[in-house]
């Protein structure tokens, strides 16, 4: 699972960073890094609710779990 992030400045001189395979997923921050941090931790808890609601297979990247031996 790979997420394309795009990340902007503000005309305030906020960064915006947003997730494109996750629309409306998207976070402001002081800085580059405050804004892609923001924005990862936003993108996981999306994927959470999504499978925590059971949305639809397409709602949901696909992810991997293996049990260990």
């Amino acid at each position: 699972m790979t997420f394309t992030y795009q990340l902007d400045r503000e005309d305030d001189g906020r960064y915006i960073a947003e997730i494109i395979e996750l629309p409306g997923c998207l976070a402001y921050g002081a800085t580059s890094d405050e804004a892609l941090r923001a924005v990862q931790v936003l993108a996981l808890r999306v994927l959470a609710d999504r499978l925590e609601h059971d949305e639809q297979k397409s709602a949901v990247p696909t992810i991997t779990f293996v049990q260990a031996a």
